[in-house]
C-alpha cells in the first residue's frame, strides 16, 4: 500500500483521524529522509514503513504531542534501523570478502575423507593416474589429454569410469560415511 497526498480521502479519514496531516507533511519528510539516505527509493520505502508503523501505532499520540513531531521521532528510529541494517549487512560483507578461494579450499580438504588415497591406489593404473592428475593436481583435461597422447573425449570418458570406480570402492570401504559425500569423515577405515 503506498500512501500518498493523492490517497487521503474518506476511507484514510475512517483509518487514522492523524494521518491526513501526516499526508500533508509529505514532501517535508521525503525531503528529510533523502538528505539523510542519498536514494530517494531507500527513502521512499522508509517513509512507507513509517507510515505503515504509524497505522499500527497511531493510538500511542499524546494528546500534548504534535503529530508532525512525533512523526519525525518515528522517521528518526526508521533511519536508525536502516542504517544498523545496512552497517550488519557491510560488515557480513567484509567478513566474506576476507575469505579466499584458497581458504575454502584448506577447508574442504581438511575434512574430506582421508580413505579417497588409499582408494585411488587400489584403481586400475590409467584410473589411479586420470583422478591423481585431474581431480587431486587440478590438471586440465585438454593437458591431461596432450601429455597421454589421447583427446579429451577420451580422457573425459575415462576419468568419468574412473570416478565411478572409486565411488564403488569407497562405499565398500567407508560404508555409510560415503553416503554423505565423506565429507566431515568419520568411518574407521577398512582398507
Amino acid at each position: 500500500m503506498i500512501l500518498s497526498q493523492g490517497s487521503a480521502g474518506t476511507s484514510a479519514d475512517k483509518i487514522d483521524p492523524h494521518l491526513n496531516e501526516l499526508l500533508e507533511h509529505r514532501a517535508k519528510f521525503l525531503a528529510f529522509l533523502t538528505a539523510r539516505v542519498s536514494d530517494p527509493a531507500t527513502a521512499e520505502d522508509i517513509l512507507q514503513a513509517a507510515y505503515t508503523r504509524t497505522l499500527e501505532k497511531g493510538g500511542q499520540i499524546q494528546k500534548t504531542e504534535s503529530v508532525v513531531a512525533w512523526f519525525y521521532r518515528i522517521l528518526r528510529n526508521a533511519l536508525t534501523d536502516h542504517y544498523r541494517r545496512d552497517a550488519a549487512r557491510g560488515r557480513a560483507h567484509e567478513g566474506l570478502s576476507a575469505e579466499t578461494p584458497e581458504s575454502y579450499e584448506m577447508e574442504l580438504q581438511s575434512n574430506l575423507c582421508t580413505c579417497i588415497e588409499g582408494v585411488v591406489q587400489t584403481l586400475k593404473p590409467e584410473y589411479r593416474l586420470a583422478l591423481e592428475q585431474i581431480d587431486l593436481s587440478g590438471e586440465s583435461i585438454a593437458d591431461f589429454a596432450k601429455a597421454e597422447h589421447t583427446t579429451p573425449n577420451n580422457v573425459s570418458v575415462r576419468l568419468h569410469r574412473a570416478r565411478r570406480a572409486a565411488a564403488k570402492r569407497l562405499i565398500q570401504v567407508c560404508g555409510s560415511c560415503a553416503d554423505h559425500k565423506c565429507l566431515d569423515c568419520s568411518c574407521k577405515r577398512r582398507v
